[in-house]
Order: C-alpha cells, then sequence, then structure tokens
C-alpha cells in the first residue's frame, strides 16, 4: 500500500473522529409507547380516529400513597389531601383527583350540594366513610386499596406528553411528595416510564460499552501478546464505534429501547473484521513475504470475504424492515448501517495501520500457534473419520429443534419487560396487585340511526357491558357516563349504596338527565363526544398475558354481539394495551417474511460468488440449524416470542452465515490453486480455522455481555444469541465439510472452471 495512501486514509479517519466525538454529546433519546403500535393495522386507524375525537387513554400519572395501618388516620389524611392540592400546579398537569377531593351529590329541601366522601376532620365518622367507601365500586382500585392501605391521586397530564416535559415534571413531582415524609408512595404511568425508561437505555449503552471493551481487551492480549498489535486492533474497534454513534447523532437518529445492543453489536463484529485482517496479514509475513505484498493479498483475500460477511450481517439486520414496528425497523436499519461502518473502518483505516508493523510486532509467535495447528488438525480428522456420526447429530438436532418450536408462545407480559430490580418494577407490580393495571382497554360506543350515546336506550346498552366486564377479574377501574346517571339515582335514593344503578325507567332518566346538567361535578367531561354520537367505556386490564387478553377480547366481542341490541348501539374495543397486543400477530409473519427475504438475497450473493447450486446448498444448510435451534430454545425454555426477541433470528443469521463465507471462500482459493478437496479442507481448517473459532468465541462471550442488563428482553437477546452461534460454530466446522465431501466430488475439469470463474469474480 502507498505510504501516500496510507496516511491519507489515517488522517481521513482522525477527521472523522473528531467530528464524531464533538457530536455524541447531541445524541437523542426516546421511549413511548406509540413507537410499539404495528404501522398500517385497521385498528391502529380506528383508534388514533377514536382519541382525536376523545383523548388518549395513556394521558396520566397515578402516584398511590400507603400507610401500613390503614389511611383512615386524621395526620395521614390530612397530609395527604394537601398533596393531593397541590399536585394540581405541576408542571405539565391538567387535572388532579383523589378520594378526599371528592363528593357525593347530596339532595336537601332547597338545593343540590355535597357531601365529602371522607369527613378528615370529623374522625368519629371514618368507620361509616370506610365502608361505604369500600363497598363503591368507582373507588376501589381506582383511588383505594381493598384492605384501605393506600390512597391515589389520579394526575391528568398533557396529551401525548413527550420526555422533556415528563423529565420536568417527575422532578416536581419528587420534590413535591418528599416535603410529606410519606412512609410509602409508588408512581404509574406514561410520564414516568418516559424518564425511567430513557435513563435505563442510557445505563445501558454505557455497561454493555464498558464491558464489552474490558472483554475485548482481555481477548486481544491473548490473541496478541504485544502492545501493538493490541492497540491498533483495539483502537480500530474503538473507532468504529465511535463513528457508529456519530452517525447516529449528525443524522438525528433517535436510540430507543433496542440501543443497548448498539455497542455490543459493533464491537463484536468489528473486533471478527479485525481478528480476520490481522491474522491474515500475519500469516502473510510469516511466508516471507514483504509488508507492501501481504497486505494486498490480505485486501485482496479476506477484504473480499469480509466484503461478503459484511453485506449479509447488514442483510440480515436489514431483514427487520418488513416489521411494522417502529423501533424494530429502526434497530435493523441502523445495525445494519453500523455493520458497514466497522468493515469500512477496518478495510481502510485498520489495513492502513497494520501495514507499517512486522509481524512480531503485532503477535507473539510461539506455542499458541502450534496449539491451534493441533487443534484444527484433529477437528480436520474428525469431519474427515465421523462423517456419518455428524449427519445423525445434525439429523436429531433438527427433530429436537422442531418439537421446541411448537412450543413457542407469543403471550408476553409488560412485566417480563421491565428493569430487573429497578423502583419503576416495584411500582408496576404494586399497582398490579394493589390498585389497577396499566394496560388501558377502551370500548367505543357508537349510537345508530336517531339516537344519540347519552339517549336511556343507548346508556341502558352500555350498562349491560359495564355489568359483564365487572364479572371479568382481570378488568378494573370501569367508567362510563352511566356513572353519571347512577350517581343521581343514589342521591335520590338518600346515598344508599345499593341505589347505585340506573333509573328504572325512561321518564326517570330524563328527569335525572337535566338534573347533570346543574351538578359540574358530573360532568361527562371526556366521557362523551360533543356531538352526543359517541361515548367510551374505559378500563384497565391486569398484566395476564397478550395471548390470554386477545382470547378474553374475543369472549366480550362475543357476548357483545349475543346480548345487546346493535339496531341502536354499536360497540367496538380499542386502546393502546390492544394496539401494542396487536404486535403478537404480526411478530411470527414479519419475522418469516424477513428472514426469507434474507435468505434469498443471500443466497444471491453466494451464487454470484460460487457459480454452483451444490455451493449454494451447502452455505446455506449449516446456518439455518442455528435458527432452528434458537426457535427450539424459545419454546423449551418458555420465552415469550415478542417485539424485541423477534431480532434474534435476524442477528443469528446475519453473523451466523460470515463464519460459513470465510471459510468456503478459502476452501475456493485453495481449489483455485489446482488442490483437491482434501487438501483444500485441510488447507481451510488449518488457516481459517483459528480464526473462525476466535471470532465465535470473542461472539460468544461478547453476547453474554447482555446478562448484565438490567432489561429482560436483553438478557434474552444476548443468551439465546451466544449460544445459537456457538451452535453455528460447531455447524460450520463439522457439517460443512460432510457436506462438500459429499456433494462435490472429483472432477478435473471441473475444477478448472471453477478456478476460472473464481478468478474472474475476484
Amino acid at each position: 500500500m502507498n505510504i501516500n495512501l496510507r496516511v491519507i486514509s489515517v488522517a481521513i479517519f482522525g477527521i472523522l473522529a473528531i467530528i464524531s466525538a464533538l457530536s455524541i454529546s447531541q445524541l437523542k433519546f426516546s421511549f413511548d409507547f406509540e413507537q410499539f403500535f404495528p404501522e398500517g393495522d385497521e385498528d391502529l386507524e380506528f383508534f388514533r380516529e377514536f382519541i382525536n375525537e376523545f383523548e388518549s387513554d395513556d394521558n396520566f400519572l397515578l402516584v398511590a400513597i400507603r400507610r401500613e395501618d390503614g389511611v383512615f388516620d386524621q395526620d395521614f389524611l390530612e397530609r395527604f389531601h394537601d398533596f393531593s392540592l397541590k399536585t394540581r400546579a405541576l408542571p405539565h398537569v391538567t387535572e388532579s383527583q383523589s378520594l378526599t377531593k371528592f363528593s357525593y351529590p347530596v339532595r336537601t329541601p332547597f338545593a343540590i350540594t355535597a357531601m365529602p366522601a371522607i369527613h378528615i376532620d370529623q374522625p368519629a365518622r371514618y368507620p361509616r366513610d370506610k365502608e361505604r367507601i369500600l363497598n363503591d365500586e368507582r373507588f376501589v382500585h381506582n383511588f383505594i386499596s381493598k384492605d384501605a392501605t393506600t390512597l391515589t391521586v389520579f394526575l391528568k397530564t398533557v396529551n401525548s406528553i413527550q420526555l422533556a416535559p415528563a423529565e420536568e415534571l417527575m422532578s416536581s413531582l419528587d420534590s413535591l411528595i418528599r416535603q410529606y415524609d410519606f412512609e410509602e408512595y409508588h408512581y404509574l404511568g406514561r410520564p414516568y416510564f418516559q424518564k425511567e425508561l430513557v435513563a435505563m437505555q442510557k445505563r445501558e449503552i454505557l455497561v454493555s460499552a464498558i464491558i464489552s471493551g474490558l472483554l475485548v481487551s482481555l481477548v486481544m492480549f491473548f490473541i496478541f501478546r504485544r502492545p501493538w498489535g493490541i492497540a491498533v486492533s483495539l483502537f480500530s474497534i474503538a473507532l468504529g464505534m465511535l463513528l457508529f454513534m456519530g452517525f447516529l447523532s449528525i443524522s438525528g437518529r433517535e436510540l430507543n429501547a433496542m440501543a443497548a445492543l448498539y455497542p455490543v453489536l459493533m464491537i463484536i463484529v468489528g473486533t471478527s473484521d479485525v481478528i480476520h485482517i490481522m491474522s491474515k496479514y500475519v500469516d502473510e509475513l510469516r511466508k516471507g513475504f514483504r509488508k507492501e505484498k501481504a497486505i494486498v493479498t490480505t485486501i485482496k483475500e479476506i477484504g473480499l470475504a469480509t466484503l461478503l460477511t459484511s453485506l449479509t450481517t447488514a442483510i440480515g439486520f436489514a431483514s427487520l424492515l418488513t416489521s411494522r414496528i417502529g423501533p424494530i425497523r429502526d434497530f435493523g436499519i441502523n445495525a445494519a448501517i453500523g455493520v458497514i461502518i466497522a468493515y469500512l473502518t477496518v478495510i481502510f483505516f485498520t489495513t492502513a495501520v497494520i501495514s507499517w508493523f512486522r509481524a512480531d510486532q503485532i503477535i507473539k509467535l510461539g506455542r499458541g500457534q502450534a496449539f491451534w495447528e493441533r487443534s484444527m488438525e484433529w477437528a480436520y480428522r474428525f469431519t474427515r473419520d465421523y462423517p456419518r456420526h455428524i449427519a445423525i447429530g445434525g439429523l436429531a438436532v433438527l427433530i429436537v429443534s422442531l418439537v421446541g418450536i411448537s412450543r413457542i408462545t407469543t403471550n408476553y407480559s409488560i412485566e417480563n419487560n421491565m428493569p430487573i430490580g429497578e423502583k419503576i418494577t416495584e411500582d408496576f407490580l404494586f399497582f398490579e396487585n394493589n390498585l389497577t393495571g396499566f394496560r388501558p382497554m377502551e370500548v367505543a360506543v357508537y349510537a345508530k340511526g336517531e339516537y344519540k350515546a347519552s339517549d336511556y336506550e343507548v346508556v341502558r346498552e352500555m350498562a349491560k357491558v359495564e355489568e359483564y366486564l365487572h364479572q371479568i377479574p382481570s378488568i378494573q377501574g370501569i367508567a362510563s357516563i352511566t356513572a353519571i346517571y347512577k350517581s343521581i339515582n343514589q342521591m335520590m335514593r338518600n346515598n344508599n349504596p345499593e341505589a347505585y344503578a340506573l333509573p328504572d325507567n325512561k321518564a326517570q332518566f330524563e328527569r335525572y338527565r337535566r338534573m347533570a346538567q346543574q351538578i359540574p361535578e358530573l360532568s361527562v367531561n371526556i366521557l362523551l363526544s360533543k356531538d352526543e354520537k359517541k361515548a367510551r367505556i374505559t378500563s384497565r386490564i391486569g398484566d395476564i398475558g397478550a395471548e390470554n387478553i386477545e382470547d378474553m377480547g374475543n369472549r366480550i366481542d362475543q357476548w357483545i354481539a349475543a346480548n345487546t341490541d346493535t339496531s341502536i348501539v354499536e360497540f367496538k374495543r380499542t386502546g393502546t394495551g390492544l394496539i401494542i397486543d396487536k404486535n403478537s400477530e404480526y411478530v411470527r409473519r414479519s419475522l418469516l417474511l424477513g428472514l426469507g427475504m434474507a435468505i434469498l438475497i443471500v443466497s444471491l450473493l453466494m451464487a454470484l460468488l460460487f457459480r454452483n447450486m451444490k455451493m449454494l446448498f451447502i452455505s446455506l444448510v449449516p446456518n439455518i440449524f442455528p435458527l432452528l435451534l434458537a426457535g427450539a430454545l424459545l419454546g423449551f425454555l418458555g420465552i415469550e416470542l415478542e417485539a424485541g426477541i423477534s431480532i434474534v433470528f435476524a442477528v443469528i443469521f446475519g453473523i451466523a452465515v460470515d463464519d460459513t463465507i470465510h471459510f468456503l471462500s478459502k476452501y475456493k482459493l485453495a481449489r483455485n490453486k489446482g488442490l483437491d478437496v482434501e487438501a483444500s479442507l485441510h488447507i481451510t481448517f488449518l488457516e481459517t480455522g483459528k480464526a473462525i473459532v476466535l471470532t465465535t468465541v470473542i461472539l460468544f462471550f461478547g453476547f453474554l455481555v447482555m446478562l448484565f442488563s438490567i432489561h429482560p428482553p436483553s438478557v434474552t437477546i444476548g443468551l439465546l444469541i451466544s449460544l445459537t452461534l456457538f451452535s453455528a460454530l460447531i455447524s460450520d466446522l463439522a457439517l460443512l465439510p460432510v457436506l462438500i465431501r459429499w456433494l462435490m466430488k472429483e472432477d478435473k475439469e471441473e475444477v478448472k472452471k471453477e478456478a476460472m470463474e473464481l478468478e474472474k469474480v475476484v
């Protein structure tokens, strides 16, 4: 390589590194549930129209205050009430409600007045207040726990609150609540999720980068044992990651829940490229070639193979573009770009730098090399002497994998995606176990014909649906405009708890409707559209799993169709929870479509490289086994296949095929030199086997770094990828030679023809 070109290459990368370093501070992070909506889904379009008519169903923040000895204590109630009043002044809060602010309407001979639900300054009335409240469906689970040890404050926030306002709100809330010295408190809601999960993303990126960096440093020390070799390899890998993060920042791409994988991917992909390039360069120097000749041969032989592996890896990631889920698509395209950046860094920067060094400056030669030669010699002989055993083993793995795949489920839950050991997870579970859950479920109500949603006939049908929903234990926090007429009916009967029901006839209902207009506390607010043709029934569902919720929803739909008058009203389930849960319907479909496209494109690349259908078959078979094994692990370990986990298959295929390409490329180059099948396989094991094993070991431990994550899907992804990529190594070193011997019979004319074709490609 010309010295001027080397200097120019290093200088260009130096400038790019400085630009990237300066821009990293501008990286954008984001998290909101809308990211996980499946684009193009008809239910999503319906939901968007629904929230335009009313408002979003996740614009809330709940604050639960717990007192172990019970909430009916005057000092506690006074402090809680004062806190709930002050929450209204928090930034980005539009409404605040709590049980201590609620009043029952009371009819007197002179007017309708109000009676507080809790007489805070009259402790003698607490037992009666408690009994009445715990028998009121409006309050239990919504504003008070069933055991009366927890009260909640409901904060309504601005619609679709974003990260910066969410952080401002949570900071103000933390400052306020610390002033009251409450025994225990918990949060639940979109602003809290945004703040905490973005903080988790930043932590995950930092931790994964540090641990991966330490791991790779250790590996490079054992491989090279020379300061220059270690320094050049580590600097090349770090440079690739720095340029990638700089690209994300400069291009304005936001980092989402998948971002923690980027450092691991960039480090291990870069490491793989560096090891292959540097190992080949050292091998050429050991053969006696001058540095210039050695680097040219390295770029010509390994550079082409590395280009193909980078393209196939990028294609594997790009296959995620078929997903309907935004974060998955973003991860796919970002990871694909990262792979190409890592390749360009190695092929232009690393080769320029190492061409200044001798072999003994890069790596310590000695007994380590002899160990690798003995190991690869043993592996070669094993495949030659025991082909039948290998084939039987492969068939057994195939059968077991198919059994495991049949057990895959998509019944994922929010709990399984929450950070391990963090307060946000503790808070989430507290609400699930003691109050309403997080998953919203809305039932949109459409009055037909001349009817309005506020008419007696329609409200009566709504009440039927609510009564049915109350029978389902996992559904809580049910509310609609029926509560207005039930409350007035209760008021008219001396606030008897048993009178909380709809009036008996239409005449009474019309009378109550006129009264409702005179009671601001009973405003229909966001439960009825302005034209009164549409209404909503709101509720919350426990975190019972996506498939269980889907089954429950189907039963609800069937009951509504069979038990309501569809000639006057139409009901349709919707809501944030339902839309996100629909991802389970698309995960398998998009997974198969994406992998199918990736396999097709990689097959075309293989066909262009080898120009032989047998070689195409040989190259694909060993890479199908890791995919099957990954699916089997999901089934046998009971891991739900959800949006985040689905990226495993794209990562596995994209990376696993790399070693296959390196192995077959070396094999074809050996054949190109006139060697027979056995001799070609032998030299492939000796010269390429070491690099393949080393890169797989680095991949294995590199992805195991994800075990340090507090994000359960990241832990699962790391474990699955590590195990299956190790199986890909075994598949390449065992199955590939066996398939080559079985399918590529010795034919001198064929060898000559293939050699000429490969010369043209190279």
